[in-house]
């Protein structure tokens, strides 16, 4: 025998046993493994078996309750937290309160604007009415009209944005108890499509033409993210006035209770503010250019107005908050002044200022409620101090705050109440802190 076909033989035999003993070993070692992971399965068994606990856990009422109780808990985690409207399937993007503040509006990404009826803020439900808009509508923002029975939509499709007036039916007088018993949906009474250019409409608000010769209508303010503003007429959806603010990139705009203000926050650091004029008979005469807020060093994010229509609370960039009276004689060129100056107390992990992206001010003019992503904060006006705040309020960035212009019922009690929407579908009923006369 060839002495190389004997070694590679020999080799070819000495690689055999030396893989039949390693696998051997193997063999045994995951044997022993599986034994020892089994052996004390096998004792319990008997008493698994029917497996009392996980059944008790799927169909104990204790367990189930007290996980509800956790949630509860994890939902209502702050003390002015009183309740959640449900309901929405998507982000809420839109708030505001009828004028007697028993009804409250939500515009949803969902394509429904939802109309609650807050008979207690405290319930464990609320009653709502649904508005589907046209087909491939979503809903931006709502504002009420001229009662709570009439309601302003913006909405945006592929098409551009538009602008619907929904209005209840009075239900006829009729002899069949059905008719009586249901009562009609809400029907478009107005409509306006492809406004500003296509382009997205950031707010819409509203407010009563109670000022000098107004005849009480309500005016609508659309603010679109170009650089023009549009006034319309709240029940005849006519259009009263038109501005450009000429600042590059819009960020919001508000008409003053009283009807007689237009202020826009926009690109730079300068907020510009308009006269609605109103005729002898009632109607919008003209907008004219009044004045122009100058102080803050970076652009204006947010601002508000006084219950009184006489002042004007901007947030910027710069980091602080300024007030501002705007009750002077501008026509004589009197200048607005600036009467407080407060740094936001908001920052950041390494320090720096934050800024805050809604204001509003409670209807008594004491308290203005701002936020910044998901953090909700409450501010003395009068002084500028904290009162309270709430960092995670939403479970996402909130997208609109506003207050009930009255008191609504609490159990026994009558209370002012914010109301907040964000992105995690969720629209919150919040109380009001107190403040301290310090």
């Amino acid at each position: 025998m060839d002495p190389v076909l004997a070694v590679a033989a020999l080799s070819v035999l000495l690689g055999a046993l030396i893989a039949f003993i390693f696998f051997r070993n193997y063999l045994l070692k995951q044997r022993s493994e599986v034994q020892t992971i089994a052996k004390p399965d096998l004792h319990p068994d008997p008493k698994k078996q029917p497996k009392p606990p996980q059944s008790i856990s799927k169909k104990s009422h204790p367990k189930s309750h007290s996980h509800a109780s956790d949630k509860d808990s994890n939902k209502r985690h702050h003390p002015l937290d009183l309740n959640t409207l449900k309901g929405h399937a998507d982000s809420v993007t839109g708030l505001c309160f009828s004028p007697d503040g028993h009804n409250l509006a939500t515009a949803c990404a969902d394509g429904a604007v939802r109309v609650y009826k807050l008979e207690d803020a405290s319930s464990k439900s609320f009653k709502f009415l649904r508005i589907n808009l046209p087909a491939g509508g979503h809903p931006l923002a709502v504002a009420f009209s001229d009662d709570a029975s009439s309601i302003v939509v913006a909405s945006q499709a592929m098409s551009g944005c538009s602008l619907y007036m929904y209005q209840e039916e009075k239900p006829k007088t009729a002899n069949d108890p059905k008719q009586q018993t249901k009562l009609p949906l809400p029907q478009i009474k107005w409509e306006h499509h492809k406004i500003h250019d296509k382009q997205a409409i950031l707010t819409l608000t509203g407010a009563t033409s109670s000022y000098g010769t107004g005849d009480g209508s309500t005016i609508i303010a659309s603010c679109a993210e170009g650089t023009d503003i549009t006034l319309w007429h709240g029940r005849t959806g006519k259009v009263v006035g038109h501005v450009d603010t000429n600042q590059l990139k819009n960020n919001m705009a508000a008409i003053s209770p009283n009807g007689r203000f237009l202020a826009a926050a926009a690109f730079t650091a300068d907020v510009k503010v308009w006269e609605i004029v109103y005729s002898k008979d009632g109607s919008v005469k003209e907008v004219v250019k009044a004045m122009q807020l100058k102080g803050h060093k970076s652009a204006v994010t947010w601002l508000c107005f006084s219950p009184n229509s006489e002042q004007i609370i901007t947030a910027s960039k710069d980091g602080s908050i300024r007030i501002w009276n705007i009750n002077v004689r501008y026509h004589l060129d009197e200048d607005p002044k600036t009467l407080k100056v407060f740094p936001i107390p908001l920052h950041d992990s390494s320090g720096s200022a934050l800024h805050y992206d809604r204001l509003s001010l409670s209807p008594d003019g004491k308290i203005l409620a701002t936020t910044h992503g998901s953090t909700l904060q409450w501010l003395c006006i009068e002084t500028g101090k904290v009162l309270d705040t709430a960092e995670k309020a939403h479970d996402g960035d909130i997208t609109w705050i506003t207050w009930s212009p009255k008191p609504i019922p609490l159990g026994t009690e009558q209370v002012v109440v914010l109301a907040t929407a964000s992105v995690d579908k969720k629209v919150k009923l919040w109380a009001t802190p107190p403040v301290n006369s310090s």
